[in-house]
This record gives C-alpha cells, structure tokens and sequence, in this order.
C-alpha cells in the first residue's frame, strides 16, 4: 500500500513521463514493451528487463563491488540504478573513463570473449617523449612477459616539453595491458582514461556520473557480443547454415591420366596385349 501511494505521489507531481509526455491522471495505461517510461528524466527499468549503464569511473574508486580493504567501489556510485549491476572487466585503481556495468551475463560474457576483438581505445599521458620508433614498436607489437601484444593503433595528441598524450587503441583485454605496453617502450604512464568501448563513447559524461545506453548503442554492442538484437534476453545468434554442396572433383594433375582413366576411358592398353580391332566392313567375295 505504501509503494502505491508513493508512486502515485510521483504521478501527481508530475515527476512521471511516457513517452517523453507528463502523466498526472491515476490510472493512465502504458505498455513497458513499447513505451519508454522515466522518473525524474530517468528511464525506469521494467520487471524481467535486462540493463546496461555507462559509468565514468574516478581515480581511486575500485571497479568491482565489494573490496576487502574498504577502498570505495562502483557499486556505490549505482547504488540509483535501483538493481545490483556488474561491471564488464575493469579498470584499475587509478584508471578512469568509461566501464559498462549489466545485469546481463551474456552480454558481458559476449563482450569479454577474446575472439570478439572488440576495441577498446583509451587517452593515455606518458613521459618523455616517444620517438617515431618507440610509437612504431607500440603499433606493431610489443614483447611482453605473457607474450607479443596484437597490433594496436596509436596517434600522437599533444607533445609537451617532459609529457606527451597519446590515443591508443587495443582489442585486448589483459591486465594493465596499456601501461605495460608504454613501460616497455621506456615511457611509463601517468595518467590513463578509457573514452570509448566498441562502439559506446565517454563523452562529456562527468566523472562519478552514470547514463542508460541508448537504444542504438545497446544493439550495436549486442552485435558486437554476437548476440540477438533486442533488449532483453542473452540468447546467441545461431551460427549460419551451411550450403548444400556437392564435394568437388579433384582436377587432374599435369601428366596424370584423363578422367576416366580408372574404368578403362582413353587409357592405353596394358603391354604385350594387342589393342582391340573394330570389325569393318566385308567385301563380297567374287
């Protein structure tokens, strides 16, 4: 009784929207499947719904939801989101940017697979200032303790007199996969942001703040994770049917017998036997 007269509460103060349109009259009817219902200009996640959020982590805040040494965690800059949510993989302790967090454990499953490749690009400031060979060696492959990273794209952003930020672009997921990268080159990081995960983007998002995805950007990465489009749901699309073909015959080599050869067509005749005659035709014997 007391959560209906609160929530009536809400749609007389006009704080409930559908459609984008103020509801204030009791009783007004909507269809969570297709309407967009939101609080406050906040979509309201309907019973059953999978969500997946966009976070932009601070320093000094941990990406997981609980943490032994009482540092502070993610799970309290979602606690609003008003369900327990996971963050897909991480960002260390004093990484910042953009870290996804679901309920969907299909979705961050898909995501996380190291076959999906999916690009993770981030804003990095390092020492010094690398020389073209150092970003060469960073774009072709760096030899690390547990092996050559792949191929990444970096571009240089801005070079100061002892700094210089770059943007580097890597499809893997290891552990401190870019400050081992830049280590290794001799220009250690000192500050590292993740702006953009497949296709989601960081944007003006401030840090310690929170946003729903869009409903573009939740299919594009859907896709990305190689699952159905839809919003609810972790089924993985059926991998494609294959074609009905007949198996191909082998083409003769060079100098190998005709086709045919095997049941006796335009073979020669086996030695010391006479090739057979046709009988032509008999002339009348005077």
């Amino acid at each position: 009784m007391a959560s209906r007269r609160h929530a009536e509460t809400l749609i007389l103060a006009g704080r409930v929207a559908v459609n984008g349109v103020a509801v204030r009259a009791l009783g007004t009817r909507a269809d969570a499947g297709r309407d967009t219902i939101t609080l406050d200009g906040e979509r309201v996640a309907t019973p059953g719904e999978r969500r997946t959020i966009v976070l932009h982590k601070p320093r000094g805040v941990v990406s997981t939801l609980e943490d032994p040494l009482g540092r502070p965690t993610v799970a309290a800059l979602v606690a609003g989101a008003g369900r327990r949510l996971y963050p897909v993989g991480r960002l260390d302790l004093n990484s910042t940017g953009l870290l996804l967090l679901t309920d969907d454990g299909a979705l961050a499953a898909g995501l996380l697979h190291p076959r999906r490749a999916l690009p993770r690009v981030y804003r990095v400031k390092v020492r010094g200032r690398p020389p073209d060979d150092a970003i060469t060696r960073l774009r072709r492959g760096v030899r690390l303790e547990d092996g050559k990273t792949a191929p990444a794209r970096v571009r240089v952003l801005e070079r100061l007199p002892t700094k210089t930020w770059l943007e580097v672009a890597v499809v893997e997921g290891r552990t401190h996969l870019v400050r081992r990268m830049c280590d290794a080159v001799g220009h250690a990081v000192e500050k590292l942001a993740r702006v953009r995960l497949g296709s989601v983007t960081l944007g003006t998002l401030p840090p310690g703040a929170w946003r729903e995805l869009t409903l573009r950007e939740l299919a594009a990465l859907r896709a990305a994770a190689g699952l159905r489009s839809g919003a609810g749901g972790g089924a993985l699309a059926p991998p494609r049917r294959a074609r009905d073909r007949r198996p191909r015959r082998p083409r003769p080599r060079a100098g190998s017998p005709p086709r045919g050869a095997a049941r006796g067509e335009g073979s020669a005749p086996p030695a010391g036997r006479p090739r057979a005659q046709r009988p032509g035709p008999t002339r009348p014997r005077p």
